[in-house]
């Protein structure tokens, strides 16, 4: 059996103050940031104790998890371990970046977010080119705001070559026809991204063989859907994996949506879902206007 799990722990607390972020330069408390110490240790040892399955693991924190050592020492334990397929986080990179030296590069992977204004550019840049230096998958992308437009088409022309630039279409903003084509021109999946799918009563991965999970092991379909499938720790929510429809009228975030059979992201995305690193083909497919 094959399991994707996406994991988010009761760390909140970020080093970034984005204006469209919620929890922009919130601080959790010592008592806080020890419980997701604690909750990320114990999910660390469940995935690591089950050889029997393989695993893929994305973290996606509502903080910056890469700051937090704990964290980067997850992640480097578990791309050693030889039933996790990939493990990767969301991370803005403000992390340093020498610890990656120590994960397994066919393992680990980023899904990394430049945040114009939040942090210097040429610092992020720079950090980049390092991680492709170290051999690091990883893919880069922007929230599309008109703000971020030049930052992107910069971004796009300096990163290194192979590495994929996203867009973010940016939450309650309707895109015209030219807005969106200057952001395809960056990001030719960018179409997936600027409206909300239709889910309702569609199929959908999750439940089956992609869950959520929280710091207290309370297993749910997605990070969206709040209905409990029961608990990781004690087995609860084996067996409610099954197929089944999505019950919301739209997914509108990639880390739901990509995984509506619906859409052909699996494809294009083979080998690289969590990180959100597409294949060669498929993007150049896409730039030539199929999605």
């Amino acid at each position: 059996m094959h399991l994707t799990v996406l994991y988010r722990g009761p760390l909140a607390s970020c080093d970034y103050d984005c204006p469209y972020c919620p929890f922009a330069k919130r601080r959790d408390s010592v008592a806080q940031l020890r419980a997701d110490r604690a909750a990320l240790d114990r999910f660390t040892s469940w995935a690591r104790a089950r050889p029997e399955e393989r695993l893929s693991l994305l973290f996606t924190p509502w903080g910056e998890g890469l700051t937090r050592s704990w964290y980067r020492r997850a992640l480097v334990e578990l791309s050693h371990e030889p039933g996790i397929d990939r493990v990767a986080i969301q991370t803005n990179l403000s992390c340093r970046t020498e610890w990656l030296a120590e994960a397994d590069p066919d393992t680990l992977a980023l899904w990394c977010t430049f945040h114009p204004g939040q942090t210097p550019y040429e610092r992020f840049l720079g950090k980049t080119h390092r991680l492709a230096e170290l051999g690091v998958r990883f893919s880069v992308g922007v929230v599309g705001l008109p703000e971020h437009l030049a930052s992107a088409r910069r971004l796009r022309a300096e990163l290194p070559e192979h590495v994929y630039l996203w867009v973010n279409a940016a939450e309650g903003h309707r895109y015209s026809d030219e807005q969106a084509a200057d952001w395809t021109a960056l990001d030719p999946l960018f179409p997936f991204s600027r409206d909300p799918h239709r889910s309702a009563g569609r199929p959908c991965r999750t439940g089956s063989t992609v869950v959520s999970v929280d710091g207290d092991g309370t297993v749910r379909r997605c990070h969206f859907v709040r209905a409990e499938l029961g608990n990781l720790y004690d087995g609860s929510y084996r067996a409610a994996l099954a197929p089944r429809p999505c019950p919301l009228a739209v997914c509108d975030c990639h880390i739901g949506y990509v995984h509506l059979e619906t859409l052909p992201l699996y494809d294009v995305f083979a080998g690289g879902v969590l990180e959100r690193v597409p294949t060669t083909a498929a993007l150049g497919a896409a730039g030539q206007g199929l999605p």
